[in-house]
């Protein structure tokens, strides 16, 4: 079984950049498709960002399009998340997830079995 850690959060100024990084325990994270989601204090989770197994597709949610990236290193075993021109609503704890079926451009939390434990990023106006 896959475990799955972020890290990467922290505390920035809006209009600043930051970088989440997934990684994985016990497991290669080749296999899997990952997506990243959050959730803020009182907002149902919401999924963001996601790249398939063979990172060649990636789906992203319209509040984030233009200015959120993901990628993947297979090389690293690492999925990336490159977040620019934050705003203080992109608050939220994020959380990585690996999914060992196919996934959508939805985005849909049941599409993926593995979740991290989150790291928070705050952005400050």
């Amino acid at each position: 079984q896959v475990q799955v850690v972020e890290s990467g959060g922290g505390l920035v100024q809006a209009g600043d950049s930051l970088s989440l990084t997934c990684t994985a325990s016990g497991q290669s994270l080749d296999d899997y498709a990952v997506g990243w989601f959050r959730q803020a204090p009182g907002k149902e989770r919401e999924g963001i960002a996601c790249v398939t197994w063979s990172g060649k597709v990636t789906y992203y949610a319209d509040s984030v399009k233009g200015r959120f990236t993901i990628s993947r290193d297979k090389a690293k075993n690492i999925v990336y998340l490159d977040m620019n021109i934050l705003k203080p609503e992109d608050t939220a704890m994020y959380y990585c997830a690996a999914a060992d079926g196919a996934v959508t451009s939805a985005i849909l939390s049941d599409e993926y079995n593995y979740w991290g434990q989150g790291t928070q990023v705050t952005v400050s106006s």
